[in-house]
């Protein structure tokens, strides 16, 4: 760093240096402070809780299985319907339900060779009597 000098020469010239020191205290200082208060920031209250044994009340969800053939030819839970049947059959189902948290699933298995016409009706069908939980089951490589 260059301070001034008793030279003449270059001393009205500006000073193309920062001075970084004052920079560093400050932060240093605020660093400090920042390391003491922050265990003062924290506001916990401590509360013994009284210890219970339950089990947990939780009811899994209904699960449909539809599985469409390379035909189109429809299959609930294993049994062969056809498009009209399972259309009572996705009405029933919505029906049972009050709530559509415990809306059944529906776990679609189509061959990968099926028309998307077959997979088309099958969603629709499930709208239209209010199922929305539809899951697209694959085979991992």
């Amino acid at each position: 760093m260059a301070f001034g000098g008793f030279n003449k020469e270059g001393g009205g010239a500006p000073m193309a240096e920062i001075n970084m020191v004052p920079l560093i205290d400050v932060m240093l200082v605020l660093l400090v402070i920042f390391i003491l208060t922050a265990p003062l920031l924290t506001h916990a209250v401590k509360v013994e809780l009284p210890r219970t044994s339950s089990q947990e009340l939780l009811a899994p969800p209904e699960r449909i299985e539809i599985a469409l053939t390379p035909t189109s030819e429809f299959f609930w839970d294993g049994e062969r319907v056809d498009e009209a049947a399972l259309e009572t059959r996705f009405k029933a189902a919505g029906e049972r339900v009050a709530d559509a948290a415990n809306a059944p699933e529906i776990h679609l298995r189509a061959d990968k060779t099926t028309p998307y016409e077959g997979v088309a009706k099958v969603m629709a069908a499930a709208a239209r009597a209010g199922l929305t939980k539809i899951a697209f089951v694959s085979q991992p490589d």
